[in-house]
């Protein structure tokens, strides 16, 4: 899933670099060295906010048009593009809980050689989530 999300960009006070914020992710406020170090820096902290609400079984807020967008004088806006399948491939980590139903012969099989049913369901569908994308 890619998203797009408008940030606003301001130059830091006192020093190089710039701050960004992300008004349609409450609290998601970065900064960087330069342009692009700050550009990088917004897109992880952007990234990194959708993950947890997306996580936390929440959607992704929507994003407001970039002409919606208030800035002050010497601030710009610019657009910041989330890869979230290949940030949530790298960083997620949040469970969450299946109940599975499977024949009891499998079952025992699987019990008397000691398989961790999450670790074979997780390897599998790991697999599978590789060979598609």
């Amino acid at each position: 899933m890619k998203l797009v999300y408008p940030a606003v960009f301001r130059p830091c006070e006192g020093k190089e670099g710039y701050t960004v914020v992300v008004p349609d992710l409450p609290g998601c406020v970065t900064e960087g060295d330069t342009l692009a170090d700050a550009i990088l820096m917004a897109e992880d902290a952007a990234s990194g906010w959708v993950l947890d609400e997306l996580e936390d079984g929440n959607t992704a807020p929507t994003a407001s048009q970039i002409e919606d967008i208030h800035k002050e004088q010497g601030e710009f806006v610019n657009l910041l593009v989330l890869d979230m399948d290949t940030y949530a491939e790298k960083y997620g980590s949040k469970a969450v809980r299946k109940n599975l139903t499977i024949p009891a012969w499998l079952n025992t099989f699987a019990e008397n050689h000691q398989v961790n049913f999450s670790q074979v369901l997780t390897d599998a569908l790991t697999s599978m989530y590789q060979q598609i994308n």
